[in-house]
């Protein structure tokens, strides 16, 4: 039965996988036995992850551009034989009360959160398809995908695009055995989030989970690895929370 769950002999990417939870992620699927590709646009970034990658690659990558998620792709076919794998995890946040957010901001987070994903899975999903052999694409949400939170327009707009863009997906590729689902993570300790840990507001958010506690970047790496290995092969088209309980807590955000 753990058979189900290895992931030897599979070649991921994972996009924004150079810090946070896509680091954890590749970290993770690659201890399940896949081999890692991870994209960020910053290199020295990059570095720093690739040197923890066992026979792994970095490229940098601009999720928005399509010429250069094109040729991220054919990079890792042509490198690893193959992608079995993609991670849709790049993306931004900028936090602003919707009156005072700029277009440009708007753009950015569309641009980059769900333009930037369908981009990749429409890349990904190509190779996938020629080469016959079904696959996987996760997509990473977020509780507010499907759950309103002020200050964060452009981010929820993003975000419920990418759950809609995951259900299209999984109908659409389902014929050629490729499974697409989204992780829908809550709050949880990283580079973007830091500022607010110790706050008033970090307080109120650890109060309102079940768990008691903001998540750590760990927590995401048993979905992922289940997510991207045969024993998700009947799951499609899912949205799997992974927030120690925050959306079935008490429905208002914190202000």
């Amino acid at each position: 039965m753990i058979q189900q769950f290895s992931l030897e002999g599979c070649n991921a990417l994972v996009t924004g996988g150079n810090g946070g939870l896509g680091r954890a992620m590749a970290l993770g699927l690659q201890s399940a036995g896949a081999r890692i590709a991870i994209t960020g646009r910053n290199p020295l970034k990059n570095e720093d992850v690739v040197g923890e990658l066992t026979d792994g690659m970095a490229l940098t990558l601009d999720v928005r551009r399509e010429a250069e998620v094109e040729q991220a792709v054919s990079e890792v076919v042509s490198a690893f034989g193959s992608l079995d794998i993609l991670v849709n995890n790049a993306g931004i946040v900028h936090g602003q009360p919707v009156l005072d957010l700029s277009k440009e901001d708007w753009d950015a987070a569309l641009d980059t959160n769900l333009t930037g994903s369908f981009l990749c899975a429409k890349h990904a999903g190509r190779a996938m398809v020629a080469q016959g052999s079904g696959g996987k694409i996760i997509n990473i949400g977020s509780i507010y995908s499907i759950y309103g939170t002020p200050n964060y327009a452009e981010y929820g707009a993003s975000k419920a695009g990418v759950l809609g863009l995951t259900r299209a997906l999984a109908i659409e590729l389902a014929p050629h055995d490729i499974q697409v689902n989204a992780i829908l993570p809550g709050w949880y300790e990283t580079d973007m989030t830091q500022d607010e840990v110790g706050t008033a507001r970090g307080d109120e958010i650890r109060r309102r989970t079940p768990a008691g506690r903001w998540g750590d970047p760990q927590d995401l790496v048993g979905a992922a690895v289940f997510l991207a290995s045969a024993a998700s092969s009947f799951v499609t088209g899912v949205a799997l929370p992974v927030d120690g309980g925050y959306l079935i807590s008490e429905s208002m955000s914190p202000t």
